[in-house]
């Protein structure tokens, strides 16, 4: 896609970068959500399964991209975990984009990231056994007994890749890089950068894990969104990143589309379930159509937040039939957290790079098969090869612990 006609207010994807438990790169994501029969499984977590048994996660692979630093993507030794995931996908981004020197030297960093590198502070001796703390993560006393930041993922992505541009790391639970999404997409369109790196990154910190199986919102087998079995969620790690440019940035680039309309919401509900309601759901999602020109008619996919909890499946059905209106029960969905697990803040810029392969490719992989489809929520999940993305949007929705909602439509070239 080459912008055309562009306006002020257009922000386009043009590149991306991703590493998960699928592998160590984009093309590696995309090759995973087309092989749905053989998906990445769950691993149990070094160091904390022996504590609590039912705590699985889908972990990135060590030596993922061939580089050094922790679980190998790290330009640094003592660079933490989610900020190594974040700089190997940062650089794929880059390289794509094909941004130069000065380009990269003026754009701006904003990642989401819901415990930034926590994984710092679980470690009693810092060797890293469990799969989460060592030495530098940059998450607690820095292993010489001064203090570190936790949340320093964009200074960090920022400081290595030598951008002079505003950094920012934003921290609301699993909403994160949907809010860090919308703020990128301010800046370019309040004329504050041209260029801004955009992702999520997340690395297994046992605390959430822990913390999850004692709320009992842990599945003990596999992340099963929509599933009538589903027990609760399971976390994945890794990193999304995505370029984004201004028209004037983006101009003579080829592009995998564009930020149509972004919106938050919160409803203050509880701490951590979800409004039974929906109110402030439904609210956001017309909100970002509203801000994309776009109506329930025009959506040729949803990637829901769908976490495989038994309230926030159900309740996202309810919100996409109001809605989406008569068109729900022909839009298809597309269940990512199936794939790669929950990656918490990173899993709206995971989603938002799902997106922009689907349009680049104009179709939707095929879903994981639901063994025991849900009557309570029977959203469609083609799982029978790909289906074509029939219109070019696509929304995306993300959720988190206080009620913070976020939604984006996704636009790309009509086909």
């Amino acid at each position: 896609m080459s912008p055309s006609s562009p306006t002020t207010s257009d922000v386009f994807v043009t590149g991306i970068g991703a590493i998960s438990c699928l592998g160590g790169s984009a093309s590696e994501f995309w090759t995973g959500l087309k092989a749905a029969a053989a998906t990445a499984r769950p691993t149990p977590v070094p160091g904390l399964t022996e504590r609590v048994p039912d705590v699985l996660a889908y972990q990135v692979a060590d030596g993922a991209t061939g580089a050094t630093g922790p679980a190998g993507v790290g330009a640094r030794a003592d660079l933490g975990r989610a900020a190594g995931f974040a700089l190997a996908a940062a650089r794929e981004a880059v390289a794509d984009a094909g941004l130069g020197p000065r380009e990269l030297a003026g754009a701006a960093v904003v990642i989401g990231t819901a415990v930034g590198e926590s994984g710092g502070r679980e470690s009693g001796d810092r060797d890293g056994s469990t799969g989460a703390g060592r030495t530098g993560d940059g998450g607690g006393d820095g292993g010489d007994g001064g203090w570190e930041p936790m949340f320093s993922v964009a200074a960090s992505v920022g400081g290595e890749l030598g951008t002079f541009g505003t950094n920012i790391s934003v921290s609301n639970a699993c909403a994160a890089s949907g809010y860090a999404l919308s703020v990128a997409v301010d800046l370019i369109r309040r004329g504050e950068a041209d260029t801004v790196l955009l992702g999520g990154a997340e690395g297994i910190s046992w605390v959430p894990l822990a913390s999850f199986s004692r709320l009992g919102a842990a599945d003990p087998e596999t992340c099963r969104p929509f599933d009538a079995e589903r027990r609760g969620t399971v976390f994945g790690e890794g990193a999304a990143v995505l370029v984004l440019q201004s028209a004037r940035a983006a101009a003579g680039r080829r592009t995998y589309g564009r930020v149509l309309g972004t919106a938050w919401s919160c409803d203050a509900h509880h701490p951590t379930a979800p409004d039974p309601g929906g109110e402030q759901l439904v609210r956001v999602a017309r909100a970002a159509l509203d801000e994309a020109a776009r109506g329930p008619g025009d959506i040729g996919c949803v990637i829901p937040h769908g976490t495989g909890t038994r309230q926030n499946d159900v309740i996202e059905h309810q919100v996409l039939h109001e809605v989406l209106g008569e068109h729900a029960a022909r839009t298809p969905l597309f269940s990512l957290k199936a794939f790669i697990g929950h990656t918490a803040g990173a899993a709206a810029a995971f989603a938002a790079v799902s997106a922009a392969l689907m349009a680049r490719h104009g179709e939707i992989p095929a879903n994981v098969p639901l063994a025991h489809p849900d009557p309570e929520c029977p959203v469609l999940l083609p799982q029978d090869g790909p289906t074509a993305l029939e219109r070019p949007n696509v929304l995306v929705n993300a959720y988190a612990f206080g009620g913070s909602n976020f939604t984006m439509v996704f636009g790309g070239e009509a086909r």
